[in-house]
């Protein structure tokens, strides 16, 4: 049976189910609605099962229809998969590696802005909290929180590492409180949203109010503790409470005014953000690209 069936059927039958609708499917591949009813109606003739429901111009699947759906649109996956070898402009392929507050708060945006730049380079992310995996040779590119110097990347700096109390708008409303104005033992005193540490050197509440010109006079205990950065950051945004932040990662969330900084200490630890390339290889100019993308970025 399937020998008698076009395979042009199968490809009007996936932009028909995509789009719900046989115009807008039409116009897709370049035939008119008349020929996209056409073929349908081919299809379901030579398959003996009603692949649509139509009412009017609404149009939904049979459980026939969503069955074929699922396998015609993996078959068509995996053909345009397997044909990408054979592409002339086939997708170079870069590989960057980063922590998960990294990708999460800040590389994401930038990701999405270099693809929307440069269409015919695929990024392949590794997202993961451990030293040695973040700083695999593996990779093309790497971000790395450090104080500069590693004995296998050249690392340009991408944002220093300045830590503020901060908290959403919501937060402090509700409790009638003045952002600027709280002092460190009032911050000390509020719901503290921490992170766990899986490095050595990054610093969460504990460590940020004992490193402070003027600590409070009892050691704080957070309220809520997340087993990753970004979560707390989440969190904070939500209106749960007060968490720190690294100026540079949240740039986002205090321009638009989800967050805004807490008091007036800030810390400035002497690590950073920094954009990896490997001392011992070249970078394809794809990797170099994506490269200049990320240090010319805001």
């Amino acid at each position: 049976m399937l020998g008698r069936i076009p395979l042009e059927a199968f490809r009007v039958f996936d932009a028909a189910c995509r789009f719900m609708n046989f115009s807008r499917a039409g116009r897709e591949l370049n035939i008119t609605q008349a020929a996209v009813s056409r073929r349908i109606q081919t299809l379901e003739d030579h398959l003996g099962a009603q692949l649509f429901h139509r009412r009017g111009r609404n149009l939904t699947l049979t459980s026939q229809g969503e069955r074929l759906f699922r396998r015609v649109r993996a078959t068509l996956d995996y053909l345009e998969e397997s044909l990408e070898p054979f592409s002339t402009r086939s997708r170079e392929i870069v590989s960057i590696s980063a922590s998960g507050s990294v990708s999460h708060l800040w590389l994401g945006k930038r990701l999405k802005n270099f693809d929307n730049e440069s269409p015919f380079v695929a990024v392949r992310l590794l997202t993961t909290d451990s030293p040695s995996e973040l700083a695999s040779e593996a990779n093309d590119l790497v971000i790395l929180y450090s104080t500069g110097e590693h004995p296998r990347w050249n690392l340009t700096l991408l944002m220093k590492e300045i830590l503020i109390p901060v908290a959403s708008p919501d937060y402090l409303a509700r409790r009638a409180l003045e952002a600027a104005s709280l002092s460190v033992e009032e911050i000390a005193a509020l719901n503290l949203i921490d992170y766990e540490r899986f490095n050595a050197h990054w610093i969460s509440f504990r460590q940020w109010f004992t490193s402070i010109r003027h600590p409070p006079n009892a050691r704080p205990e957070p309220r809520l503790s997340f087993s990753t950065y970004s979560m707390a950051v989440d969190a904070a945004v939500l209106g749960k409470g007060i968490t720190l932040g690294s100026i540079g990662l949240i740039s986002e969330q205090l321009a638009s005014g989800a967050l805004v900084e807490v008091g007036t200490e800030r810390l400035e630890t002497g690590y950073g953000y920094y954009l990896g390339t490997p001392r011992h290889r070249s970078l394809s100019p794809a990797a170099e690209r994506l490269h200049q993308h990320l240090l010319a970025s805001p």
